[in-house]
């Protein structure tokens, strides 16, 4: 791992002037700064691909392009100090840290990427325009930084899709990179927006990782009962014979496996997942859900009820006060049949 102190680089001539050694991989991690073990994480996943004899560049700023509200852009964390000490601990070799003027000389870009029909769901619909700011910015971070290699979060799902089907609609020639969440102790996943919780609306926010955390058990309790169902045979004359003889519990049990379909599991995930933000609804400190969703990973389509295997995104999105929050978990259907 490098132990130099990450070198600041403030404009596209430095970043020019950093050069690298030839046959040297290049890794770069996107962030608009307030950096957390999430984001070192990141940096560190980089540091692993690139090598000891590669680079590392963490890119930190806060695009304008992405935020629907002036208040919201306003309010975002500015800890560049802070950021170079994290980046620097996780392995990075240089901060590209550029002024919004650096970024748009001339003012916000007349050209900008257009994220299509997958830009105008879930998040999208939220925040109209966001992901077309996000990719027009990622476009022009990619094109300075000239990486080998790019490093997202999946907590950032929809983001991570777009950023795979821009690079590959457009031919950019760059391998993008996902990353796992990474979650505090109580489940919450990292974000620089947790900071503005107070104990009581954090308390209330937790209810995101438990509502995708129980439709995932939900899921698998579905699917190993699918499974049974599958290999042992005779189930329904098996719960007449126990009741015959008086095992009621044991007889529900298998004649729940001799009516198990597969066809349940997304409408059974959402109902784990709805169970939980409702109750979250009507706590003290109450969240306010804006969507939870099975989709497709490839374009953030819903996933229909009777689709019996393939791999799904849970994802959920709520406000806790003044903070709005995203979380997401993978899930693959038809996992155990």
């Amino acid at each position: 791992m490098n132990t130099a102190p990450a070198t600041l680089l403030r404009s596209a001539a430095e970043l020019e002037a950093l050069g690298r050694a030839a046959g040297a991989r290049r890794a770069v991690v996107m962030t608009m700064g307030a950096l957390h073990d999430g984001h070192a994480t990141l940096i560190r996943a980089a540091r692993a691909a690139a090598g000891p004899g590669g680079q590392v560049v963490v890119t930190v700023f806060v695009n304008p392009l992405q935020f629907g509200e002036a208040a919201d852009l306003d309010r975002y964390p500015r800890t560049l100090d802070a950021d170079l000490a994290v980046a620097t601990e996780a392995g990075a070799d240089a901060v590209f840290a550029p002024s919004v003027d650096e970024v748009y000389p001339g003012g916000e870009p007349q050209v900008r990427i257009t994220a299509g029909p997958m830009g105008e769901r879930l998040e999208g619909a939220a925040r109209p325009g966001h992901f077309d700011g996000m990719l027009t910015v990622v476009a022009k971070l990619l094109h300075l930084t000239r990486p080998d290699a790019a490093f997202f979060g999946q907590k950032d799902a929809q983001q991570l899709a777009l950023v795979r089907r821009m690079v590959r609609d457009l031919n950019f020639g760059i391998d993008i990179v996902a990353v796992p969440t990474v979650r505090d102790p109580d489940g919450l996943a990292l974000s620089s927006r947790n900071r503005f919780l107070s104990a009581e609306e954090r308390s209330t926010a937790l209810a995101l990782p438990r509502a995708l955390f129980a439709a995932r058990d939900r899921l698998a309790a579905q699917q190993t009962l699918h499974a049974r169902a599958r290999t042992t045979p005779e189930r329904e004359g098996r719960a007449a014979a126990l009741t015959r003889l008086g095992e009621a519990r044991a007889a529900a049990d298998t004649q729940a496996v001799a009516l198990a379909r597969p066809t349940v599991a997304p409408p059974a995930v959402l109902a784990a997942a709805r169970a939980v933000l409702d109750e979250a609804a009507e706590a003290d400190v109450p969240l306010t859900l804006d969507y939870v969703a099975l989709v497709d990973p490839a374009d953030f389509t819903e996933v229909p009820d009777d689709r019996v295997s393939g791999e799904a995104v849970l994802a959920v999105a709520a406000r806790v006060g003044a903070t709005r929050l995203i979380d997401n978990i993978p899930l693959t259907l038809g996992a155990l049949t």
